[in-house]
């Protein structure tokens, strides 16, 4: 097919030989088969934040860093310099997320470069090496569904032990190769430590993965992955391995009203008398 303007710099560059064809276009990017030498990958062009259909980036952005204190000023003011920095974050957070996942051994395509505005990467394969399908183009089981939503419920707790959280988790940015699912689709990925909303984010994503399941395996629907996985994270007993039963139990002791009371007094006392030695 004729290179499309984007991928222009890259055939340049020398990083990609040939572009073979269009793989799907999505709210954020339109992913295209490549051929680099022997390999064959993908290449991820992500449009412009005028083009993308995703409306919620003002969340996703909280806690990310910037190189210096000029660029986050230019952003707060959206200034030309300041959206140009904003695009460029937004790219890099995939890049990073992606790099910092494979390390930790989760089922993310492995990337290679981003050079201008574009992400080249693994191309998620099938058994028979064609594109991969989205989960929601597999036919599933009961057996099939409860097996790869472990699969994933694992996926996320590898992910959340790393630091990040997807933001945007869903049987469309999830595909399936021969040995499983394989998470994809992580530009508004979020780090957990630093983002105000990343328990809800958490939680959303695994019941986003429950409400589809769910439809093959009932046996899901009021399963509570979501809030045990925060849960265990938030006390520092996350761990890879973590073995999860899919419920929460609630703590519903009383509180000791009295107790309470009685800590706000003293505190008054003790601030009366420091007021009296002043």
């Amino acid at each position: 097919m004729k290179t499309p303007k984007r991928l222009t710099t890259l055939v340049e560059e020398g990083l990609v030989d040939e572009v073979l064809g269009q793989l799907m276009s999505g709210k954020e990017a339109t992913v295209y088969i490549v051929r680099c030498g022997e390999h064959i990958r993908c290449a991820k062009v992500y449009k412009d934040a005028n083009q993308r259909s995703f409306r919620k980036a003002t969340s996703y952005q909280e806690g990310r860093k910037v190189k210096n204190s000029r660029q986050a000023r230019a952003m707060e003011k959206g200034s030309r310099y300041g959206r140009q920095m904003q695009e460029e974050v937004w790219q890099n957070a995939e890049v990073d997320a992606l790099y910092r996942l494979a390390a930790a051994g989760v089922r993310v395509p492995q990337p290679y470069i981003c050079f201008d505005g574009v992400l080249l990467m693994d191309l998620v394969v099938d058994a028979e090496g064609g594109a991969a399908p989205r989960l929601n183009d597999v036919a599933l089981s009961e057996e099939l569904a409860l097996e790869y939503h472990a699969m994933l419920v694992k996926e996320v707790v590898k992910m959340l032990c790393a630091g990040i959280i997807h933001g945007d988790l869903s049987e469309y940015n999830i595909l399936v190769d021969e040995n499983g699912p394989v998470i994809i689709d992580l530009p508004q990925a979020i780090d957990a430590s630093a983002n105000s909303t990343a328990a809800e984010m958490l939680e959303r994503d695994v019941n986003n993965l429950r409400t589809y399941f769910s439809a093959f395996a009932p046996s899901l629907k009021d399963s509570q992955y979501g809030k045990e996985i925060w849960a265990l994270y938030e006390g520092g007993l996350l761990t890879p391995e973590q073995i999860l039963t899919g419920h929460v139990v609630l703590d519903e002791s009383l509180a000791d009203v009295d107790a309470v009371l009685l800590q706000i007094e003293e505190a008054i006392k003790e601030d009366e008398i420091r007021r009296m030695c002043q």
